[in-house]
């Protein structure tokens, strides 16, 4: 029997998975996708938000100001790509200035440090492509953007050299109540742990519901992307908010993200499906429009891709990090739409917390908090590069033209802990296929390697994990 068994492995998982093995403790993941970062987690903004949209007092508000506080210390013991450079949030009419005022007044009681209200001339030499109907802006320092696959992977890594397990390609599909705990039954066999954390993202009341009469409901909330090439990437150099809509949050933003390109998005679209990722033309037609109202002359004909996440909205628009009181040892951590991804390291500590208390874990003596990540040659000097080259040959083998990802780069991303399997699974880690060809050129070249180095047909190679094969025949085959 586990100690803690924890459904899901996107950010809230894996940084309850890390705090957790903190600890002298028997804990597993369990993830019905191939690999950690495949739901809500691997499509969203990037952003750390300050903390002054959520409602004062509320758990949002307090786990996004300690997240943000905490992201700069976890990406140097972590090494994942972070940049605190601060946000704008565009006011364009008088009329609507005391919703600025609004924000920094809450920012204030949610704790959020360094603020300012901008007048238009400050905001326009801060910013000079912001809209000229521009009457002042809320500026927070604070603010920043990370790589959310970095931050997601860096942790489950960190998890799992510390000790904790990680099961993939395992769905849950019931979970009962037995003595002592619970028993997950799975598409995998049956099993069993003391305690369980309910980090499943947009199916977390489902898993709630099974086993407590006081029933939550979390919407699927659609958010369609466009990501524009590098070129466009210094159109703007902050993130770049319009005022909050109450009902569907901080609306269309513009952001640079930490590779370089910008990102346009989100919409705010209600759906049934919880798998439903799938992009719309109408969608895309109003993050377009939208964006454009407070970022003028956007280059949108460098669009290299679009795509869309789901933000798992609960009712009460609340976090819900609690054991339940009618399922000792159930914890949930439910509703972890935006700032889920900037709270995600508090979010961990509090489940820990929580679970600590509980269970008297001890001290685990050999935790390492340290962690590095994959060798990016850009990095280094010439000399240093080319010294780098003649030891290990593969990383002057340029794989991904677009990005320039060598091959030593993604054998790198194979074989570290939980290394990739999948095409996706070698983009999220180093970037190969995301650049403006989409891996037009690298995929196939990257298939070779992944099939090379795991000992598979390339006909078991796919693009996600499932049933996402790449390749189901040759040629020759129809002749």
């Amino acid at each position: 029997m586990y100690d803690v068994m924890i459904i899901g492995a996107g950010v809230s998982g894996a940084a309850a998975a890390r705090e957790l093995s903190r600890y002298k403790v028997n804990a597993c993941v369990v993830e019905k996708a191939e690999d950690v970062c495949c739901g809500t987690s691997k499509a969203n903004s990037g952003i750390v938000h300050a903390g002054y949209d959520a409602v004062a007092g509320s758990l949002m508000a307090k786990l996004n100001v300690e997240g943000n506080e905490m992201m700069g210390d976890l990406a140097k013991e972590l090494d994942f790509p972070f940049q605190r450079e601060g946000s704008l949030v565009v006011c364009l009419q008088e009329e609507n200035r005391p919703g600025l005022q609004e924000l920094y007044d809450r920012g204030v009681q949610n704790g959020v440090k360094d603020m300012r209200i901008l007048e238009r001339g400050e905001v326009l030499q801060m910013e000079p492509n912001i809209s000229e109907e521009v009457v002042a802006a809320l500026y927070a320092p604070t603010a920043g953007i990370v790589c959310p696959f970095g931050l997601n992977i860096a942790m489950a890594e960190n998890a799992y050299t510390n000790g904790v397990e990680f099961k993939f390609n395992t769905e849950v599909k019931q979970i009962e109540k037995i003595d002592g705990g619970y028993r997950l039954v799975t598409d995998k066999g049956d099993f069993e742990t003391k305690c369980v954390v309910n980090a499943a993202g947009v199916y977390a009341d489902v898993f709630h519901n099974m086993v407590s009469g006081k029933k939550i409901h979390i919407t699927p909330r659609r958010g369609d992307y466009q990501l524009l090439d590098k070129a466009a990437g210094t159109h703007v150099n902050r993130t770049v908010f319009a005022l909050p809509n109450r009902k569907y949050g901080k609306g269309v933003l513009v952001t640079p993200t930490t590779h370089g390109n910008l990102l346009v998005g989100p919409t705010a679209i209600d759906v049934d499906n919880p798998e439903g990722t799938n992009t719309t033309a109408e969608g895309l037609r109003e993050l377009t429009e939208k964006a454009g109202l407070n970022v003028k002359n956007l280059p949108m004909r460098q669009v290299i891709t679009s795509f869309a996440g789901l933000r798992a909205h609960e009712d009460n628009h609340e976090f819900i990090i609690e054991e339940l009181v009618d399922a000792p040892g159930f914890i949930d951590c439910a509703g972890m739409e935006s700032p889920g991804l900037t709270s995600a390291p508090a979010v961990g500590k509090m489940v820990a917390d929580i679970l600590q208390q509980k269970m008297h874990f001890e001290r685990n003596p050999d935790f390492n908090g340290t962690r590095k990540g994959i060798l990016n040659p850009a990095t280094l000097s010439i000399e240093e590069r080319d010294e780098l080259i003649k030891k290990h040959p593969a990383y002057g083998n340029i794989i991904c033209r677009c990005e320039m990802i060598s091959e030593g780069e993604i054998l790198d991303a194979i074989h570290r802990p939980l290394g990739a399997k999948s095409l996706d699974g070698v983009k999220r880690r180093t970037r190969a296929g995301m650049g403006r060809c989409q891996s037009g050129f690298c995929a196939p070249r990257t298939m070779e390697i992944l099939a090379r180095e795991l000992q598979v047909s390339m006909y078991d190679i796919t693009k996600s994990g499932g049933d996402s094969n790449i390749v189901v025949g040759t040629n020759k085959d129809l002749l």
